[in-house]
C-alpha cells in the first residue's frame, strides 16, 4: 500500500524529547525519533515538524506559578522550542537528511527566517523543515502554530505525536475505565472540551480541512505506521461534517 499523502506537518511535543526523564532531552529518545523520521523521507513524503518547549521551559504554567509576566515567559519557551529543533537537526543530519531550521523569531547565526516560499521549496527538494518558536507571538501554543503552518505550508495531514495512544473522554492515567476515542469530529472535539489541542488549533484544522491524527510516539515505529494510513490513535475530521 502507498503512503496517502504527499506533504505532512508532525508536530511533536517537548514532552516527547525527555524520554524517561523528567527534564530536558534524552539523545536516544531524539535518536530513535529521527530515525523514524529518516524512514518516512526515504518513503518520498515531505515533511515538516513543529517541535514544542515543554521538556525545558512552559510559559504558561511559569507564569502562573511564579507571577513572571505571560509574555515575558512565553518568550522563554520559545527560545526552548528553538534548542528543541537544532538538537533534532542535528540527528537528522547525522544519519544524513537534509534538515532546515525556520524560526519565526530572528536567529540568524542559527536558523533560517520563517519564509513560506522558502519552506515549502526546501520540502519539494525533499529537505526536512522544522519550524522554531511557535508563532513567535506570546499567548499561542505551538499546537496553534502546528495548525498554521500545516495550513500555510498546504499540509495534507496534521499528525500530533503525543504520549498517549489518541484521545480518551477523561484522563486515562486517572481512570481505568477511560475511552477512547477512534475517530471524532472537529465539533465533538470543541463541544466535549477533549483538550487535545486548544481551540484555536482545532479550529484553523477544521477551517482548512486538514485533518489530525493524535497517536503515541512511545512506541517504535508509529510515525511510520500513521503517515502509511494504519489505523493507530484517534483521528479528528477525516471526513466530512455536516
Amino acid at each position: 500500500m502507498g503512503i496517502p499523502y504527499q506533504r505532512v506537518l508532525l508536530k511533536l511535543s517537548g514532552e516527547a524529547l525527555m524520554g524517561g526523564s523528567g527534564f530536558g532531552i534524552d539523545p536516544i529518545t531524539v535518536q530513535e525519533i529521527a530515525a523514524e523520521v529518516a524512514e518516512v523521507v526515504e518513503s518520498g513524503l515531505q515533511i515538516a515538524i513543529v517541535v514544542g518547549g515543554g521538556n525545558i521551559f512552559r510559559g504558561d504554567k511559569v507564569s502562573k506559578a511564579t507571577g513572571m509576566d505571560r509574555a515575558t515567559a512565553d518568550y522563554i519557551g520559545m527560545i526552548a522550542t528553538v534548542m528543541n529543533a537544532l538538537t533534532l537537526q542535528d540527528c537528522l543530519e547525522r544519519i544524513g537528511v537534509q534538515t532546515r531550521v525556520q524560526t519565526a523569531i530572528a536567529m540568524q547565526e542559527v536558523a533560517e527566517p520563517y519564509i513560506r516560499r522558502r519552506a515549502i521549496r526546501h520540502l519539494e527538494k525533499g529537505r526536512v523543515v522544522i519550524f522554531g518558536a511557535g508563532s513567535g507571538n506570546p499567548f499561542f501554543t505551538t499546537d496553534t502554530t502546528a495548525a498554521l503552518r500545516a495550513a500555510e505550508i498546504d499540509a495534507q495531514m496534521l499528525f500530533k505525536a503525543t504520549k498517549v495512544d489518541g484521545i480518551y473522554d477523561s484522563d486515562p492515567h486517572l481512570n481505568p475505565e477511560a475511552k477512547r476515542y477512534q475517530s471524532l469530529t472537529y465539533g465533538q472535539v470543541l463541544a466535549e472540551d477533549l483538550r487535545v489541542m486548544d481551540s484555536t488549533a482545532i479550529a484553523l484544522c477544521k477551517e482548512n480541512k486538514i485533518p489530525i491524527l493524535v497517536f503515541d510516539i512511545s512506541v517504535r515505529g508509529n510515525i511510520c505506521r500513521a503517515v502509511m494510513g494504519e489505523s493507530i490513535g484517534t483521528l479528528v475530521g477525516g471526513f466530512c461534517e455536516t
